[in-house]
């Protein structure tokens, strides 16, 4: 395997990092235009184009939509049939994801001020929020918990997941992780006629306020297109990792860290930067070594040849610089002392702190949220979390003395901007 090797102090460095940095994302215009129709026919024929791409695309054929609902009962049944072992499992990560969250509930405040005026802010949650899962060779219960448990603690009223099932093969831990989740109703359609169904509503979809959750391209495709009419959390790109290690990490485990972003898709991308140019060389000769061990090796072995890189850095300070720069959306802090750096990282999605940190714990049981930005958006995004299932409301009630002090301000910068309504209508409330 060849993994490309360049350092910070090469004259061509900046053109080199830009180069790895760099992702085509110009849309496929045959895709853009096949998500268009589907968007149109079922905005146009609700049910019916429905249940005419659910047959086509995921080889499902029902006589009506209701069909495609799952029963509570049978979402029930995949959680208790689970092994003891994987139901345990889920729970736990429930429970931490859960407890995560809870800490990000926004509250309602306000105040009075000296004139008698309340000024304030209003929290209050989503009515109906959509979740994508993706079904088929894809199988993502963590994401079933990462989407939903937030939302549950935001108050969320209805949360309605949609999850294809190709040729009708139903995934036990995504159910068993919905039912845990408390999703309220869970159709077995997919792909950008879901999106479509949950933008706009059918006669069987409610609409939805928000559709959250991954998808292939044609789902990111939807969810961009029907922004706007819904809120969506985010179109993302390629996973991510950017390790930063002083060189006294076990190279086995960078080695299995980089692979574990690589093996999502050729498309992932997986960095490490070390002060250490040994070091380096000695996580490579792990990645060859452990490389043949991997089911998906094939899929690492393209995504680190392509979008990977080890990269040899002046010092830690150096280190820290460039991953700002990148603004991974996950960063690995393997150092000693990891606090000691913390300040100096401005832009990453998650941070991993330590040499017993993996990513692979923050996908499914640590507790913060996996949705995480990708493409650098770190720069201004956030992770999922509480707050994107909540809005804000302002509260203005003035009183008669703030009416008259008010009142003088609005007018005058109104008639400023040619508005004489807004002007009259503070002015009259003077008097």
């Amino acid at each position: 395997m060849k993994i490309r090797r360049f350092s910070s102090q090469q004259a061509d460095f900046d053109a080199r990092l830009n180069e790895l940095l760099a992702f085509e994302t110009t849309q496929d215009e045959k895709l853009e235009a096949t998500v268009a129709a589907i968007l149109a026919d079922v905005r146009k024929r609700g049910d019916a184009a429905l249940l005419e791409y659910t047959q086509r695309f995921d080889r499902l054929s029902v006589n009506n939509a209701a069909d495609l609902e799952l029963s509570k009962a049978s979402l029930r049944a995949a959680y208790e049939g689970l092994p003891v072992a994987q139901r345990t499992a889920l729970e736990q990560a429930a429970r931490r994801v859960t407890s995560y969250h809870e800490k990000q509930v926004q509250t309602s405040w306000s105040y009075t001020d000296e004139d008698g005026t309340l000024l304030g802010q209003q929290v209050t949650p989503l009515d109906r929020v959509g979740l994508y899962v993706p079904g088929g060779k894809a199988a993502y219960p963590s994401s079933v918990l990462m989407n939903a448990l937030p939302a549950k603690v935001a108050g969320v009223g209805e949360l309605i997941m949609v999850v294809p099932t190709p040729d009708g093969v139903q995934n036990a831990l995504v159910l068993a992780a919905a039912y845990l989740a408390g999703v309220d109703r869970v159709f077995t359609i997919g792909g950008a006629q879901a999106v479509a169904a949950l933008a706009y509503g059918t006669a069987t979809i409610p609409r939805v306020d928000k559709v959250v959750g991954p998808g292939n391209a044609y789902v990111a495709s939807a969810k961009r297109r029907v922004f706007g009419v819904v809120g969506i959390d985010m179109v993302a790109g390629p996973s991510e990792i950017l390790v930063i290690c002083d060189g006294k990490t076990n190279p086995d485990w960078i080695a299995m860290d980089l692979f574990s972003q690589a093996e999502h898709d050729e498309l992932a991308q997986a960095i490490l930067l070390t002060p250490d140019a040994a070091y380096a060389d000695a996580v490579m000769a792990s990645a060859n070594r452990l490389l043949e061990q991997m089911p998906r090796k094939d899929i690492i072995r393209a995504a680190l040849e392509g979008r990977g890189a080890l990269i040899t850095v002046k010092d830690m300070d150096e280190a820290c610089a460039i991953s700002n720069r990148i603004a991974p959306e996950h960063l690995e802090l393997s150092v000693d002392d990891p606090q000691q750096w913390l300040p100096r990282l401005k832009h990453a999605g998650a941070i991993f702190m330590g040499r017993y940190t993996s990513e692979s714990l923050g996908d499914y049981c640590a507790g913060p949220n996996h949705v995480l930005p990708t493409s650098g958006t770190a720069r201004f995004s956030s992770p999922l979390g509480v707050y994107d299932f909540q809005k804000r409301s302002s509260l203005i009630q003035v009183s008669p003395q703030g009416a008259v002090k008010l009142g003088e301000i609005a007018a005058t910068l109104a008639f400023g901007e040619g508005l004489h309504a807004h002007a009259q209508s503070a002015i009259y409330r003077k008097s």
